[in-house]
Order: C-alpha cells, then sequence, then structure tokens
C-alpha cells in the first residue's frame, strides 16, 4: 500500500471564514480537491475539530478524531466543509460527540429522512463557488443554525487553546477556572469534544506547533519549547502519534508549499 500523505499536502486546499449568517455554529468553510491523477491514501491528524462534509451529493460527519484517520477519495473528488465552532457540533448534530468519535458517517444516519431533505435542497451548479454558496444557504435555511454553544466548553477550548500553565495538573486548575466539579468537566467534555481534557491538551499542543510552524524559520527544538512541549523527542513522539510523521517531514512540507492548486 502507498505511504499516506498528510491530507493537506495532497491536492488544492483552501478555507476561509464561515459566512456571518453561519458563524454562530460554524467557524469556516473549506475546500479541498483531490488529484486527477488515482486516488491516494490521505492521513488527517486530529485538529480539535468536528466537520460537516459534502462529497459527491452527500452529506457526512468527520470527527472527532483522537487518532489519525486514513482515507482514499477518488481522484478529483472535491470536498466541501464546514468546520464546527468548537463545542458547538453536539447541540447542531442532537448527539453527543463521545458517539461518533473517529468515525466518518452519514448525516442520514444521525437524522434520517430529514438528511435527505436537505441534501435534495442542493442543486448542481458550474462551479466550486456557486455550489459552496448553495450549500451555505441550504444548511441556515434548513437546519437548526440557532443551537447554543455549550459557553463553559468553549472556555475550556480557549483555555487549553492558549496553553496551560507550565507543571499544572490540567484538570483540577481546570476545573477551579470553569468552577466545575471533575466528574462534571470529564463528562461535559465528552459530550462537547468527544474525549477528555487530556486528550484535547495533547491534540491543540500540536496545533500550536504546525501554527508556528507556518509563521517561522526557527529550529525544531524552539519550536517545541513555544509550542509548549518538554524537549524535541517529546515533540517527535506526538507528532508520529497524531500525524503519522515526524515534525521535519511536517516542516518541509508546509515550507514548500504543498497541497496549493498549481493548475
Amino acid at each position: 500500500m502507498t505511504k499516506p500523505v498528510p491530507a493537506r499536502a495532497t491536492g488544492y486546499f483552501h478555507e476561509r471564514p464561515a459566512p456571518p449568517f453561519l458563524r454562530g455554529t460554524f467557524s469556516c468553510t473549506w475546500i479541498h480537491r483531490m488529484p486527477e491523477a488515482s486516488g491516494v491514501p490521505i492521513i488527517v491528524a486530529p485538529d480539535g475539530t468536528i466537520d460537516l462534509q459534502w462529497i459527491d451529493g452527500i452529506f457526512r460527519v468527520a470527527g472527532p478524531d483522537k487518532d489519525p484517520m486514513i482515507e482514499i477519495l477518488p481522484a478529483a473528488t472535491t470536498v466541501v466543509g464546514f468546520r464546527f465552532q468548537p463545542a458547538a457540533a453536539a447541540a447542531w448534530l442532537g448527539v453527543p460527540a463521545s458517539q461518533i468519535l473517529g468515525q466518518r458517517l452519514s448525516l442520514q444516519e444521525l437524522w434520517g429522512p430529514r438528511a435527505r431533505r436537505l441534501a435534495a435542497k442542493v442543486r448542481e451548479h458550474r462551479n466550486i463557488a456557486e455550489l459552496t454558496a448553495a450549500l451555505e444557504n441550504a444548511i441556515v435555511d434548513f437546519a437548526r443554525i440557532d443551537v447554543r454553544i455549550d459557553a463553559r466548553m468553549r472556555a475550556a477550548y480557549d483555555l487549553i487553546q492558549a496553553g496551560p500553565p507550565a507543571r499544572v495538573a490540567l484538570v483540577p486548575w481546570l476545573g477551579r477556572a470553569l468552577a466545575m466539579s471533575e466528574r462534571t468537566l470529564r463528562r461535559r467534555f465528552h459530550e462537547s469534544f468527544g474525549y477528555g481534557p487530556k486528550t484535547l491538551d495533547r491534540i491543540l499542543r500540536y496545533q500550536r506547533f504546525l501554527h508556528l510552524v507556518s509563521l517561522s524559520q526557527g529550529s525544531t527544538a524552539i519550536l517545541a519549547a513555544e509550542a509548549g512541549y518538554s524537549d524535541q523527542p517529546h515533540l517527535v513522539r506526538e507528532s508520529q502519534r497524531l500525524a503519522g510523521c515526524t515534525p521535519l517531514e511536517v516542516e518541509r512540507i508546509m515550507r514548500t508549499g504543498s497541497g496549493r492548486d498549481e493548475r
């Protein structure tokens, strides 16, 4: 089997902020067009988010993930994705995030005929811009877009994303910050994110590293420290565990512009 490549290192990927009328529930809209050559396996690293995706006339739900996921999409497939705001997906979908952990499933499996009616509102369009606009309008017209984000879980996400204090036990620190018991905190995390605080912390720490790579030419050791890793070997282990490749491979992909549309 061909070695999987990072998802954004193949084909064309572009994202932009969600339109204002979706922004209460979704953070961004993204497009990923697979290469026109034969399909190659891609590896999707956990990023702490859940996506609603449109592929070949069907809505599907992707994530949450706590391990890398390998997929093979047909050549020239175009995926239009809508990334949920942190802690918004469970209320919008009507199921706890833990129920869909590590899955790629049709929205119809969760919503039944209601999902078919939503998909039926989207017609064929001449180009991807028209299709994306049609999808955004169908979602806001049809779906439960006025759901309430779990404010405490969104605050928890923001606290972890910013980076917990060094040498402080994560769960007690979050409990104090959010005025929640450890048991309640863990339950709400599983409902909103699909897993516990420590897993989200690991995933978002790796995302901080990726963000730093996109902004800096600094050494891997320096970036590891800035992202919150104890040392460079710690980063190497986590990169292989979460992304299936080394930090140097990640840096090379991001700094050579792989994944851009070169046609």
